[in-house]
């Protein structure tokens, strides 16, 4: 590195734009300093959150509604079967009798009930004795009005453990907190069973999945709960770490095996595994193993655990085996996966928010008039951009297409002047492939909103509970959430689904979830 020059000798000009040079250095290191507190602050287990302005990019582009302003709200119309009542007055005598006027009233009803069941018993011939079977949804002592009333504070109101079990208590319920954890977690397979099917339904009929992850906690230590959706579905799964073969691990939804086929191979080859080591896993057999013992059995008995060089082949060649299962049940066949550019999502055809991509640019620190005009020059160039990319979705042509190709070029090889926003914008022209894939796909949406809004719930839950104990109370917390989620993009209330599968004899019936995301992903 050449020695500085003296600023004695500088002109005023170039005085200035040393001085603007280190200025921005100055703001990537504040930048680096902050990312690294918080990366301090998680593995200490203390609260960080990332101040991040908003862009607004996607309100500006998008067309406003045009509407009568002086329109006021319509009639309400309820969504239970109306109760008919008649109210009388006392009219002097002499009154006329001008029929009824109708005012409609919504209420609600909560309170306790106890029923003490007399059950008959019978002592059969041959000495059995038989016994009057409880009402279907009966759990212990409590009944299914109770437990579905539970789940639904709980999971969807997000009400806490203690506030739920003063409720309770407060309406005329005897039960205690141990009773109350109980009918939150225990004997919950039905539903951890649905919401594993929802992820496999929804990732086979999918055209396109977004991803999310935010942080977690699970048996006193920091976790990671990852989001998997789009608009028929979403899913959560809280693992101990955030990598690519985590998230490939999830992508299985709930299979455990291994599977060396042509989809695996590829993987393997574009991620820089060597030849030699590709060919022996695609010469040699078995091609699928049950699970990771096995699969690690496989790997050390062709010598690739002792192989220590760069990629690490062990690592590539499980990642590549975890794909090829993902594609072996028929999962993301050609389905898209948009994310905001964390690494472990990158995998199969992947495409990047333009929210995320926007407001890197949003987030520089500027300094002169000089900056913060290349600044929102730029923006307003992606801006308009964008604007044309959502135009370009709903009605795509060749031609159009093109265009749009060669204005990527014009925006993002542009120099500013402004050092740190000549970097992302060689950053971000790097990433051409992923920004554009809506070109190629496009009923993909072009940001991962959807995604931060489904996962916002866990956030709420782990700021009001705290984090989960025992695996089954983080696999329940997850599965519910997800759920309830689905039901809404599905139309469906979760109200009434709770009951259905609760057995609460009042409620209407409600189709397996996955069903419903099999009949929405098949075409018309």
């Amino acid at each position: 590195m050449p020695p500085p020059a003296d600023p004695s000798s500088l002109s005023r000009a170039d005085l200035e734009a040393e001085v603007a040079a280190l200025r921005g250095e100055v703001a990537e290191l504040k930048q680096l300093i902050a990312a690294l507190r918080d990366e301090n602050a998680r593995l200490k287990g203390l609260k960080a959150r990332p101040v991040i302005k908003p862009s607004g990019m996607e309100d500006a582009t998008t067309p406003k509604r045009r509407g009568n302003p002086g329109r006021r709200r319509g009639k309400v119309v309820p969504r239970v079967a109306v109760e008919t009542q008649v109210l009388r007055v006392a009219a002097p005598p002499g009154s006329q009798f001008k029929g009824y006027e109708a005012y409609q009233v919504q209420d609600l009803e909560i309170r306790a009930r106890v029923v003490r069941y007399r059950r008959e018993r019978w002592l059969t011939p041959d000495g059995r004795t038989i016994v009057a079977p409880l009402p279907e949804g009966t759990r212990g002592h409590f009944g299914a009005e109770l437990r579905r009333w539970v789940l639904m504070q709980y999971h969807q109101g997000q009400v806490t453990v203690e506030r739920l079990l003063a409720q309770l208590q407060a309406i005329g319920i005897s039960i205690s907190k141990r009773a109350l954890m109980r009918l939150l977690i225990e004997r919950q397979d039905e539903f951890l069973s649905e919401d594993r099917e929802v992820l496999q339904a929804g990732l086979a009929a999918a055209d396109w999945i977004s991803v999310d992850d935010t942080g977690a906690r699970h048996r006193g230590a920091n976790a990671v709960c990852t989001q998997i959706g789009n608009d028929s579905f979403a899913w959560f799964g809280t693992t101990g770490s955030k990598n690519r073969q985590t998230f490939l691990e999830l992508l299985r939804a709930g299979h455990t095996d291994y599977v060396v086929n042509d989809a695996a191979l590829e993987y393997m080859r574009e991620h820089g595994l060597s030849g030699l080591v590709v060919r022996q896993l695609a010469e040699h057999e078995p091609r699928q193993f049950a699970d990771q013992a096995a699969w690690q059995r496989h790997l050390a008995q062709l010598g690739i655990t002792e192989r220590q060089v760069t990629p690490d082949p062990v690592r590539v060649a499980t990642e590549g085996a975890l794909w090829g299962a993902v594609a072996a049940h028929g999962f993301l066949n050609e389905a898209v996966i948009i994310s905001d550019d964390a690494g472990q999502f990158n995998v199969g055809e992947h495409a990047l928010c333009w929210i995320h991509a926007e407001r890197l640019v949003h987030q520089l620190e500027t300094f002169t008039d000089q900056q913060r005009t290349a600044q929102q020059q730029v923006r307003g160039l992606m801006w308009w951009f964008y604007a044309d990319l959502k135009a370009y979705r709903a009605v795509p042509t060749a031609c159009r297409r093109s265009e749009l190709q060669a204005r990527f070029d014009r925006i993002f090889v542009r120099r500013t002047g402004f050092v740190s926003l000549d970097r992302l914008l060689a950053r971000l022209h790097a990433n051409k492939a992923e920004l554009l894939k809506v070109l190629d796909h496009p009923e993909i949406p072009l940001h991962t909103n959807g995604s931060e809004n489904d996962i916002r719930c866990q956030v709420t839950k782990r700021q009001v509970s705290g984090g989960t104990k025992t695996d089954l109370g983080r696999d329940c917390r997850d599965a519910f959430l997800g759920l309830d989620k689905t039901c809404r993009k599905l139309g469906i209330s979760f109200w009434n689904y709770l009951g259905a599968r609760l057995g609460v004899p009042s409620a209407p019936a409600v189709p397996r979830l996955a069903e419903v995301i099999r009949c929405r992903g098949q075409p018309a």
